[in-house]
């Protein structure tokens, strides 16, 4: 992951030192996923079924200075946004959003359990863990609009060395958020599905 990172620090006039507190900072990024495997349940009309065991991929933008730099477009590859308040010395808050992708691989082999009924499809049927390959006329399934966590965070900072100008510093984090991707889906043939909503929730912890 490459970030950027801009802290701003107020000067005490009486000790020189410099010091966060009302402080402001801003960073922007852009990352690399990787994801675990994952059940993928399914329910519609005619349709109630789980995809066990799914491989997914993120999926990054090509480089280019105007898609990576430009004001209009810089949103488009997978990025991190935070910004954050000292509101003590070493306390502070932020809020963040992380633009993930994700997608899940085609022509690959899962186990399907549940069924697909009266949909008018070669899939039609009932499903006990049994095999059955992804291809686009099965599914066609990602968050390329994309897997956005939006949470917000509280930072602790302790300073365990200063000398001169070198500060060694122990950050503790605890975060809480949203899961709100944009889902592109089609499946069995069905229209295009893709709109935002809340899918999930997150709780995050750093040292």
């Amino acid at each position: 992951m490459l970030t950027a990172h801009f802290a701003f620090s107020q000067s005490d006039i009486q000790t020189n030192e410099s010091t966060h507190k009302k402080s402001i900072y801003v960073y922007w990024g852009w990352n690399w996923d990787s994801f675990s495997k994952s059940d993928i349940h399914f329910g519609g009309a005619g349709y109630d079924f789980t995809l066990k065991d799914a491989f997914a991929d993120d999926k990054q933008t090509d480089f280019s200075l105007e898609t990576y730099f430009y004001p209009e477009k810089f949103t488009i590859p997978q990025y991190n946004f935070r910004v954050g308040y000292f509101f003590r010395e070493n306390w502070e808050v932020s809020f963040g959003v992380d633009h993930l992708k994700y997608v899940v691989r085609q022509n690959q082999e899962v186990e399907i359990s549940g069924y697909i009924n009266n949909v008018e499809s070669i899939y039609d049927g009932q499903y006990n863990d049994d095999k059955i390959t992804i291809k686009e006329e099965f599914l066609h399934f990602e968050h390329t609009d994309g897997l956005n966590y939006v949470n917000f965070e509280i930072r602790h900072t302790d300073k365990i060395i200063k000398r001169n100008k070198v500060v060694v510093s122990l950050k503790e984090e605890f975060g809480i958020g949203a899961l709100i991707p944009r889902t592109n889906t089609t499946l069995l043939g069905n229209e295009r599905h893709d709109k935002l909503h809340l899918a999930g929730h997150g709780l995050g912890a750093m040292v």
